[in-house]
């Protein structure tokens, strides 16, 4: 069924593409969207959207970091404190390792 699916697209595409009236239908379906990107009714419903994807990135922003911070640190720490945190007294003085 895949199959049958991707051969109908891709004679869609091509119809499209290779021939004068699949370019000239393509032309229409272009400035169609140009016209209806350019309503003002879209454009009222883009800025909504984009106003509470900004309001919900401000209120769940720190949110969102302070558990990928988390979730980091419980994934490549096991509890301990790590080598970079309390540095080795024997790493002070080179001569110490000979």
């Amino acid at each position: 069924m895949k199959g049958k699916a991707a051969f109908v697209v891709g004679a869609g595409v091509g119809y499209l593409l290779g021939t004068p009236a699949g370019r000239e239908q393509l032309a229409r379906v272009k400035g169609w969207a140009a016209d209806v990107w350019a309503d003002p009714r879209v454009q009222g419903y883009v800025r909504d959207a984009e106003e509470k994807a900004s309001q919900v990135a401000r209120t769940q922003g720190v949110a969102l970091k302070d558990r990928a911070v988390a979730a980091a640190r419980a994934r490549f720490t096991d509890g301990t404190t790590t080598s970079w945190q309390q540095p080795d007294p024997a790493d002070a003085d080179p001569a110490a390792r000979i």
